[in-house]
């Protein structure tokens, strides 16, 4: 038995097996920290995708509101209860 591990084991193998040890695990670059950043960034693509949209929204809303007097009517008068003199308004929640 110590003629085997004497044979395959050298002080060189065991040196270069740490130090794998230690780059593949116990790095800040290591193999579990690289599957965190990556799902990390995958969570990040998908906010900025949302917010993209939402920005797309409200552009087409901008555009829309400059260019058709009705629709900013209709959006005042939704979103900030605003009215004519002669009219009644009632709110329902």
């Amino acid at each position: 038995m110590k003629q085997w591990i004497k044979r395959y084991f050298s002080f060189s193998l065991m040196v270069v097996l740490a130090f794998m040890a230690f780059v593949l695990f116990f790095n800040d670059n290591s193999i579990a920290k690289s599957y965190e950043y990556a799902a990390e960034i995958r969570s990040l693509e998908e906010r900025i995708s949302q917010y993209e949209d939402t920005l797309r929204h409200y552009q087409e809303l901008n555009r829309r509101l400059d260019s058709d007097p009705r629709e900013l009517e209709r959006i005042v008068r939704e979103h900030y209860h605003m009215q004519r003199p002669s009219e009644d308004v009632y709110i329902f929640d």
